[in-house]
């Protein structure tokens, strides 16, 4: 395409929509602007187009070197459209070409808990997840790696109602939908070399994609994509590659050589420089004879089949690198066809030696021009239809298909590129950047996980403080919606402290013990072991931890705990008792109690120092004589039972005493235990039982005698009853009595 920068020609705007689409392609050798609309027939017209060549090798293989040159040239295009058409544009197609391509295939799919008809949003949600899906593999293949890629563009290669083939999802009732597709990454360094000379030129991208997406949407149409075609876009620094397969594109690919590496054949053989070299090889594919000067100044002139000649081997060693790359993207073997465009492919002998290397017939590989733009109508006079407009028209009519791809944003100082969905947010944007979950949300302190009498429980730390996050310098939250160029401040998330408990916080060892000792109630705290060790009220658990909360006191622990010098013999209940029996809530125990302490002198002078006893049950065992001058308080018994009927011990914790409400009056000196024993025969629940060892019983004795679980429930609560009459276990039990105790459901 000629070079028509300078030239002003106005074009008529009548019926001319207000809505256009402005489109560049950024190109090795040259930038072609478009202006143009889609028809009401799903054509495309182009109003206005201007092509303008750098002036110096500001880019090298579809990679900008020299941005500000590159932003000029730009500028020179924008400008003249907008003269030429007498409209404002700020927003721009552009499409990068696949230098450093990565390819992606993925899938992605949706399920749904009834039948759901298909609708575009549906299906749009269905494409990002695919994407989203090649760029997590992109990221594992390239965990090593610190480059960085963006997705550019993708197709999908085939959708699926309820796991079966459709070519157009819209409309269709499905409980599943899945998407093939094939997504495009290049490096940041391209895209972003690409948006900093379009934004330094005064535009915003409204749409980035590959070029060779947007050449094979206009050189194959999908009615021909069931045919194994290969496109191959034949620039001035790369050739870009793109197959088609059972109606679906199936790869992209790319080579970085192209039409440069035939002009720099012709610049070093007849002595140019670069840009008149450059001249000469367009000029040799429309003439058979070319006239130039040297780098000396004089004329000269060859034909166009000595200018072939020149660049023979350059096209050979061109063809053979794409016809490898043909045959690796299309599994081994050559594409049915190739359709060749760009205008590097128009040299004398590109198609012929692509044929060739690829072992097709040469009328199998075709330069590509005014036949697929059949369907492209332009409204200015002097623009020559061929095969260097192909790209050009198809970034305006992706702009239709992908529409607002990719916006701009910073992060903490960061800019990064998302793919716009019109729903992005700053969450998002913290994803994208990779900024940790972890720091977004408030972090709990470590959760501390004990027993308690073999039950788990759980008590988590307290919660930190959420990320502050501000978008444009104003705090916001994590779902604020993001526009181009939002700039992001998001100060991570705190953690709370951790879980922190002491044994005096369980609410078990709030509730106290109450024991009746000599008449008079006492408080008690409850007894705590953990991990097997005695530990007091102010222990701090620790994870883990295995804490017993026990429900009762020893005799000698009751003692030890209140201080006690005793004398004589300890009843609990009101039945002599030996120091390791269980003493439970409301349990009453009975002792002498010394007011003064011994006098220890005495003892040692008695016993010898380190001789005499010094524990209780020793010091007053049989030596009252010695101690006869020391004060003794001996209290009246209980004439209250002592026993609540809200207590039911079981078995294994009344083992080794007995409970009366008997007035059980200190027994006299003399008096054994045998004497006050005696056996009574009952009926329990149908079998005969005796009862030993104790002068009278009342119903819980009959516990130690007959087996009843008390410490499971088996129903819904316990029955009891003595010759027919419900009473409680406080019931005084006689010889011939039937007694009765089961568990039973209401």
């Amino acid at each position: 395409m000629a070079d028509n920068s300078r030239q002003t020609v106005k074009v008529n705007m009548e019926g001319v929509p207000e809505q256009l689409v402005f489109g560049l392609d950024i190109g090795t050798r040259s930038i072609v602007g478009t202006v143009g609309f889609k028809s009401s027939t799903n054509g495309f017209v182009v109003v206005a187009q201007v092509c303008k060549e750098h002036q110096t090798r500001a880019m090298l293989d579809g990679q900008i070197h020299d941005i500000g040159k590159v932003a000029l040239t730009i500028e020179e295009v924008h400008k003249k459209l907008e003269d030429m058409t007498g409209r404002r544009f700020k927003d721009v197609c552009i499409a990068a070409a696949g230098r450093v391509l990565k390819t992606v295939e993925a899938e992605s799919q949706m399920v749904f808990q009834s039948d759901t008809v298909i609708t575009s949003e549906h299906i749009y949600t269905l494409d990002m997840l695919g994407i989203e899906n090649a760029y997590s593999i992109l990221r594992d293949e390239k965990k090593t790696d610190d480059i960085r890629f963006y997705c550019v563009g993708y197709s999908v290669k085939r959708y699926y109602q309820n796991d079966y083939i459709i070519s157009n999802l819209e409309g269709h009732k499905a409980m599943s939908i899945k998407a093939e597709l094939i997504a495009t990454f290049l490096p940041n360094e391209v895209v972003d070399g690409l948006y900093a000379a379009v934004e330094r030129a005064g535009l915003y991208v409204a749409n980035l994609t590959l070029e060779p997406i947007a050449a094979i949407n206009v050189a194959i149409p999908e009615k021909f994509r069931l045919l194994n075609i290969a496109l191959v876009d034949v620039g001035a620094g790369t050739s870009d590659i793109s197959i088609t397969k059972d109606g679906s594109i199936i790869a992209y690919g790319m080579i970085p050589s192209a039409g440069d590496e035939f002009t720099e054949c012709i610049a070093k053989h007849y002595l140019t420089d670069f840009n008149e070299a450059d001249k000469l090889k367009c000029a040799s594919t429309i003439n058979t004879e070319v006239e130039f000067y040297d780098i000396m100044g004089l004329p000269q002139r060859v034909s166009s089949e000595e200018i072939a000649d020149v660049v023979e081997e350059a096209v050979k060693s061109t063809t053979k690198s794409i016809a490898d790359k043909i045959m690796e993207l299309n599994g081994g073997k050559s594409s049915s066809a190739v359709f060749v465009v760009g205008g590097g492919g128009k040299i004398k002998g590109f198609t012929e030696s692509l044929a060739e290397y690829l072992g097709l017939q040469k009328e199998r590989v075709a330069l590509r021009g005014s036949e697929v733009l059949g369907n492209v109508e332009f409204m200015q006079d002097d623009i020559k239809v061929d095969s260097l407009l192909v790209t050009p028209v198809g970034i305006c009519l992706n702009y239709y298909e992908q529409r607002n791809n990719f916006i701009f944003v910073t992060v903490n100082g960061e800019r990064i590129k998302l793919y716009d969905n019109s729903k992005l947010t700053i969450m998002d944007a913290a994803i994208q950047m990779g900024f940790p979950n972890v720091d977004l949300f408030p972090k709990r302190g470590k959760t501390l996980i004990y027993f308690v009498n073999g039950e788990k429980r759980m008590l988590r730390g307290s919660e930190g403080e959420a990320a502050i996050v501000r978008l444009n310098g104003r705090q916001t939250g994590m779902s604020t919606s993001l526009e181009q160029n939002s700039k992001i401040d998001i100060i991570p998330s705190t953690r709370g402290s951790d879980a922190v408990l002491e044994i005096s916080s369980l609410p078990e060892y709030s509730s106290s013990m109450n024991i009746i000792f000599n008449g008079k109630e006492i408080t008690c705290p409850r007894f705590v072991t953990v991990n097997g060790e005695l530990v007091s009220g102010f222990y701090e658990v620790q994870d883990l931890d295995r804490i017993e909360i026990l429900g009762y006191y020893t005799l000698e622990q009751v003692l030890e705990f209140m201080d006690i010098i005793y004398r004589g013999k300890v009843y609990v209940n009101n039945v002599i008792a030996p120091m390791d029996t269980k003493v439970y809530d409301n349990f009453s125990i009975i002792c002498e109690i010394m007011k003064e302490e011994p006098n220890y002198t005495e003892l040692m002078e008695k016993y010898g120092e380190g001789q005499f006893p010094v524990t209780s049950d020793l010091l007053y065992k049989e030596d009252e004589k010695d101690l006869k001058e020391a004060e003794w308080e001996v209290p009246e018994p209980q004439e209250e039972p002592l026993y609540k009927e809200e207590y039911i011990p079981d078995s294994e914790d009344i083992a080794g005493s007995a409970i009366s409400t008997q007035d059980m009056p200190v027994p006299a000196a003399g008096s054994t235990e045998e004497d006050l024993t005696d056996s009574v025969n009952i009926i329990v629940n149908g079998d005969p039982v005796v009862l030993e060892g104790k002068q009278k019983y009342i119903l819980v004795d009959v516990l130690d005698f007959y087996p009843v679980d008390t410490s499971v429930a088996h129903g819904d609560h316990l029955e009891t009853s003595v010759n027919g009459m419900a009473c409680d276990f406080t019931m005084p039990v006689k010889s011939g009595d039937v007694v009765r105790i089961e568990w039973v459901e209401r």
